[in-house]
C-alpha cells in the first residue's frame, strides 16, 4: 500500500525500485491505472513513475538551476499526486493534471529563488515585439522585380539534413541553443519539439492561449534554425 508521506520508488536520487510483478498485468489505460492509485495500489504508482519520471525531470530543468533541485521539485510533484489523488475528478487528463503540478510547484520555486518575474511572464513574452523568423535583408524589396523573394538564400548544409539533425553534434548543438532561448521558449519548445506534445496539452499544462503557444513556439523554433545554419554555414566554409 502506498503511503502519503513516502511514497515507493521516489528518492532524492529518484531511483526506481524493481518490479515485483510484471507491469503488462496492470493494463495500459490511464483511467484503470488512476483508479488503481486511488485504491493505493503500489505498482499502479510505478508504473506512472517510469512513464512520466524522465519528461518530469527535463522539465523541472528549465525552472531549476541545479539537476538536485530539479529532483527535489520531482519528488514533491509525486508526494502532491499521492496526497491529491483523491481530488482528481478527470476534468484533465492525468498527464495534464501531472504537469500542472509540476509546473506550479517548480514555478514557486523558481520565484522564490528570483528566476521567475511572474505567473504570467509567458503571456506577456509572446505578446511582446520580437525578431522576425529571418533577416528581413535577406528578401527583395518590395519594388523588387520579384518581391519577397530571397535575395540571400539559405546555404546547402552538405549533406541530409536528416543525417545531420540526427548527429550527436547537432544535437548537443540544438540542446545549447535552446538552453539560451528566454524562458517562455524554453518551456514551449521543450514540451512541443522535444517531449512531443501535441499544442493542446502545452496549453493546458502552461495556463496560456493557443496564440501564444504558436508565437512562442515560432520563436523559438526561428532562433534554434538561425543557430544550426550559422553553424553549417562556418562548417563549411
Amino acid at each position: 500500500m502506498l503511503s502519503p508521506r513516502t511514497p515507493p520508488g521516489v528518492t532524492t536520487e529518484l531511483e526506481l525500485p524493481p518490479l515485483a510483478v510484471p507491469m503488462a498485468t496492470l493494463g495500459d489505460n490511464e483511467a484503470e491505472l488512476v483508479a488503481a492509485l486511488k485504491r493505493r495500489d503500489e505498482m499502479a504508482f510505478v508504473t506512472l513513475l517510469q512513464r512520466y519520471q524522465g519528461q518530469l525531470l527535463r522539465l523541472a530543468l528549465v525552472y531549476c538551476r541545479t539537476t538536485e533541485l530539479a529532483e527535489e521539485v520531482v519528488q514533491d510533484t509525486w508526494l502532491g499526486v499521492i496526497q491529491g489523488i483523491d481530488r482528481f475528478e478527470g476534468r484533465s487528463s492525468f498527464k495534464t493534471w501531472l504537469f500542472q503540478i509540476l509546473v506550479n510547484r517548480a514555478r514557486t520555486r523558481a520565484v522564490r529563488e528570483g528566476r521567475m518575474l511572474s505567473f504570467s511572464s509567458l503571456a506577456e513574452e509572446a505578446e511582446t515585439q520580437s525578431e522576425p523568423a529571418v533577416p528581413a535583408d535577406r528578401f527583395r524589396a518590395l519594388d523588387d522585380l520579384w518581391p519577397n523573394n530571397w535575395a540571400v538564400p539559405p546555404h546547402s548544409w552538405g549533406e541530409s539534413p536528416e543525417a545531420l539533425l540526427l548527429g550527436a553534434e547537432t544535437m548537443e548543438l540544438v540542446q545549447r541553443a535552446i538552453a539560451q532561448l528566454p524562458p517562455a521558449q524554453v518551456q514551449v519548445i521543450t514540451l512541443r519539439d522535444v517531449e512531443g506534445w501535441s499544442s493542446e496539452e502545452v496549453c493546458n499544462v502552461l495556463e496560456i492561449s493557443e496564440t501564444n503557444q504558436r508565437v512562442l513556439l515560432h520563436r523559438a523554433r526561428s532562433r534554434v534554425r538561425a543557430a544550426l545554419e550559422a553553424h553549417f554555414e562556418e562548417r563549411n566554409r
